[in-house]
């Protein structure tokens, strides 16, 4: 660990440490544009010039190697006057664009110009002007401004791994482009415009929307995808603005999937914003008392067996007590979260936690994925694995269909079967992750969501015992979710009571008239023509599959519309927070359902958020602890029976389109028609 001096401070730093990272430890504030931390280092922007004694001329401390007995000096004239050439460069051909740039008020070059520039300039020379660039609908882009960091090319190659930014040209006729001018396709582009310095790149849905400084900042969790990503959401008035990552090592580091980051627009569109009751054969708009009325003359003298809920993907912990413990009063059993179908049992915890933890993914050395796409599925859990294998060279093998991901990926066939060979330590893959230290594998719903799930679960469990995967301060069996509502479910235990029906069950039982109403929470990804001639009540958000079925709607508020609670797929417990005010006469969906509950003269023993809290701390232990993860005791778990010999499928078809708000978005529809077409090009198909 070098020991070195700067400006008469004595710091010791880790080894391969820079002398930037000498100089913040030191307190000292280093200005730079091309350095990240997260990056790899370019050097090309001199901004973090410094003096180091016995050196000629200053150095750029973000690629100078920290070494013992170094002086360095950060506030000298030498410095100061480096700077300001650098500043005076740079600016040289930077356009006079803040007052119409999108980046004013959040802009590194405006701050560091005010803060180390000169004030004036010797500029008298026509500036260059460079073309703008189309990198898709995501990202505007205005490249005259661009100084030629290299950010944005070094986070498409090295942290999203789909290298389709780079540089042409040199010299002054230098300029960054995506390859051949076409869309970026990774999931994960839109980070470019943190990281852009500059106004070069910026966010094209919130083009010259509002300022920075007009909107209102509220910090909550991301739920269109099970990551639980800590996302900053930017308002004004009633209307969210964008949506913008917040640091949190523990999941998404400092970034987000483009689905979190530009979904917004759907939280406008196709909005539930009043009861409707269906009448005469078409839905009509009611009040909230004729609303449950009919609820209640149709729940009038009913049989339990005869009612059904399910619960949707975006579904809070507090509206899933609050439904399971109504039909818990009127005696309904036939109860499930899963409704795409998953073997999932609601015990042990274990059984569907990733319990490697998010963070964890960068201490495995070996990876095994079993019907689940990462990449779709959870973006930053792909761009984790990549990340390690980057640093380690981990080898990442797939039963399952073949995946684009992006690192390599050992190809071990789409058959059920190698899973017993795995376990049984026929198949070659089984010494690879015997050998390894820290083995782990993910299990997707892909490979749950079919009759045989609970089977396929009890083989997965037997692959991670026989290859060591369980260990003393080690789990590396890994179920991964793609609905932020199921975690926090299966705590709850919202599975079928005693003689219950599951989500199969239920809807064939809604198609033989066995099942007459079904309540959906949200539940919009099944088939809505299953549900037969039940009398289907929707609580949910978007005028999508569940609200064009229903006979009953009741408006419920977005996640960025109340104060809720989530568990992401490793089974950590967060908190989202109320950004704007629902839409008209949408309520919180607890607060419907305790509403609901006295109408039909069995009110839920909570009147406001901090009792429904209370009990879900009372009912799972795991609602206590905010923000935490305990590991979950190991216990024997899934179905016996054979595994049939059907290839396991994928979740998730198109990345876009997963949810209702993200239906009802027309940046996500624009998106997935460009994914769509850049798929019939590349395989030569049409339709």
């Amino acid at each position: 660990m070098p020991t070195l001096t700067v400006d008469g401070i004595e710091v010791t730093v880790p080894a391969n440490s820079t002398v930037l990272q000498a100089c913040e430890a030191a307190g000292k504030e280093i200005p730079r544009f091309c350095y990240h931390e997260r990056l790899s280092i370019a050097g090309n922007c001199r901004m973090c010039l410094v003096e180091m004694e016995k050196s000629p001329k200053p150095i750029a401390s973000c690629a100078m190697p920290a070494a013992d007995n170094m002086v360095i000096h950060t506030d000298t004239p030498m410095v100061k006057k480096a700077r300001e050439g650098v500043l005076e460069f740079l600016l040289i051909n930077h356009p006079l664009d803040c007052p119409i740039c999108d980046q004013g008020g959040e802009c590194d070059l405006q701050d560091e110009t005010m803060a180390y520039g000169h004030n004036s300039s010797r500029l008298r020379e026509h500036k260059r002007a460079v073309r703008e660039k189309f990198m898709g609908p995501l990202i505007k882009t205005t490249m005259t401004r661009c100084i030629h960091c290299t950010r944005c090319v070094r986070f498409a190659s090295e942290i999203a791994g789909v290298p389709e930014i780079g540089v042409i040209n040199r010299g002054e006729h230098m300029e960054i482009t995506t390859y051949l001018d076409r869309a970026a396709s990774s999931e994960l582009s839109g980070n470019v415009i943190d990281l852009c310095p500059v106004g070069a790149l910026t966010s094209k849905p919130f083009a010259f929307a509002a300022r920075a400084w007009e909107l209102r900042r509220t910090e909550s969790i991301d739920v269109l995808d099970a990551l639980g990503s800590n996302i900053r959401i930017d308002a004004r008035g009633r209307e969210v603005m964008r949506v913008l990552p917040r640091l949190n090592e523990d999941i998404n580091e400092e970034w987000i999937s483009d689905k979190t980051r530009f979904a917004y627009d759907g939280l406008k569109r196709q909005r539930l914003d009043q009861p409707y009751v269906r009448r005469g054969g078409k839905l009509a708009p009611a009040t909230w008392a004729e609303a449950f009325a009919a609820i209640a003359a149709r729940l009038k003298g009913f049989d339990p067996k005869r009612v059904a809920a399910l619960v949707g993907d975006l579904s809070d912990a507090e509206s899933v007590l609050a439904l399971k413990e109504l039909m818990q009063k009127l005696g309904v059993t036939n109860l499930d979260a899963r409704q795409d179908g998953a073997k999932l049992p609601a015990a042990p915890r274990s059984a569907y936690l990733f319990n490697t933890t998010i963070a964890g993914i960068e201490q495995a050395d070996a990876v095994l994925l079993i019907g689940s796409n990462p990449r779709f599925e959870a973006a930053l859990v792909n761009a984790r694995i990549r990340k390690r294998w980057l640093a380690a060279g981990i080898p990442v093998a797939n039963i399952g269909p073949a995946l684009d991901l992006t690192y390599p990926v050992v190809e071990l066939g789409n058959n059920p079967a190698l899973l017993g060979a795995i376990a049984d330590g026929s198949h070659p893959f089984a010494a690879t992750l015997r050998d390894a230290k820290n083995p782990m594998l993910i299990l997707g719903q892909g490979a749950l969501a079919r009759a045989d799930g609970a089977a396929v679960l009890a083989q997965a469990r037997r692959v991670a015992e026989s290859t060591g995967m369980i260990a003393e301060g080690w789990n590396g069996f890994n179920v991964l979710h793609h609905a932020a509502a199921r975690v926090g479910a299966l705590d709850l235990g919202f599975v079928p009571g005693p003689g219950g029906l599951d989500r199969d069950g239920i809807l064939q039982g809604a198609a033989s008239g066995a099942i007459e109403v079904v309540y959906l929470l949200g539940a919009d990804e099944i088939d809505m023509q299953k549900l037969g001639k039940a009398f289907v009540i929707y609580q949910g958000t978007h005028g999508d599959a569940g609200a064009h079925r229903a006979d009953v709607i009741l408006p419920g508020a977005a996640y960025t519309e109340k104060n809720a609670t989530w568990v992401n797929t490793e089974g950590r417990v967060q908190r989202g927070q109320k950004a704007v005010a629902p839409p008209g006469e949408a309520r919180e969906d607890w607060a419907i359902l305790r509403a609901l509950s006295e109408t039909l003269g069995v009110t839920l023993p909570y009147d406001d958020l901090d009792a429904v809290r209370a009990r879900l701390a009372a009912l799972a232990p795991a609602f206590a602890k905010l923000d935490a993860i305990e590991p979950a005791p190991w216990a024997a778990f899934g179905g016996e029976g054979a595994v049939a010999a059907v290839p396991f499928g994928l979740p998730i078809a198109d990345y876009f389109f997963t949810n209702p708000i993200c239906r009802a978005s027309t940046v996500m529809a624009e998106c997935s028609a460009l994914a769509s077409a850049r798929r019939e090009k590349a395989t030569g198909t049409h339709g």
